[in-house]
């Protein structure tokens, strides 16, 4: 982390998981466990799109952001069960989860719609995290740097530089999430600082040192610490850890170096 140049965010991704019923209570344990965060980092929780006014209602008083984990690209019409940013913003939600490897494997989610949903989010007031990350195969024949190349120009394709400064991104290697599998902290800090050498050629060395970018993939609150000590590493994307206050707080924790 450099908080020097950039915000560390520190962002659970509930998944499919979690009641309303439930919410009010993970609030307040969090709220008990790491009172003073605001201090180090930025913290949001992203629900499922049910959960989401509980979650803004429940988390505001501690000061934790909320996101969604996905949203349409349209700003309205006949998009039967879809929600837009506009729609997610008016209800107090901060964030979305754009181009998650679920969303891009199991809904076929391409890099194009990926980038339509980018620009939607800076139209509205959300920040945008934007995943990006290779499969095994891939990395396993040596062009992890190239996929994740390609997605972030195609993510970001017409963002412009005034506004790219808005978008945090998430580096999530597909063989990561859900495994148990991390990325070794020397890994995990060569594709990251990859990204942000990728951020410098579309714009600026300046804005590339500005942009926060998320090491997601099974981090959890044994690994954080060693994670979060990486230099171009300015938070996570944490998945099954979040769902529990004990772990997401150690997290939190782990950032405050």
């Amino acid at each position: 982390m450099n908080r020097e140049f950039r915000q560390t965010v520190i962002a659970g991704n509930w998944k499919m998981n979690m009641l309303a019923s439930e919410v009010n209570a993970f609030s307040e344990r969090l709220g008990t466990l790491v009172p003073g965060f605001r201090d180090w980092c930025g913290v949001v929780v992203c629900a499922a799109s049910v959960l989401l006014p509980a979650a803004v209602k429940a988390f505001e008083s501690i000061g934790v952001g909320v996101g969604a984990q996905n949203m349409n690209q349209h700003e309205s019409g006949a998009y039967t069960g879809e929600v837009s940013a506009g729609q997610l913003a008016d209800i107090g939600v901060g964030y979305a989860i754009i181009g998650h490897s679920e969303r891009r494997e199991l809904y076929s989610e391409t890099d194009a719609t990926v980038n339509q949903k980018v620009l939607a989010t800076l139209k509205s007031p959300l920040r945008p995290i934007v995943c990006v990350g290779e499969s095994l195969s891939q990395r396993e024949i040596g062009v992890t740097g190239d996929i994740v190349a390609m997605q972030i120009k195609m993510a970001l394709h017409g963002v412009a530089a005034e506004e790219v400064r808005k978008v945090i991104i998430a580096y999530e290697p597909i063989w990561a999430i859900g495994t148990g599998k991390t990325a070794t902290p020397e890994d995990a800090q060569e594709v990251c600082r990859a990204v942000r050498n990728i951020l410098a050629s579309l714009y600026s060395d300046e804005i590339a040192k500005v942009i926060t970018i998320q090491y997601g993939g099974s981090m959890n609150e044994k690994n954080a610490l060693e994670l979060l000590a990486q230099p171009d590493i300015d938070g996570g994307l944490i998945g099954g850890a979040s769902l529990r206050p004990e772990s997401f707080a150690a997290i939190i924790n782990a950032a405050n170096q």
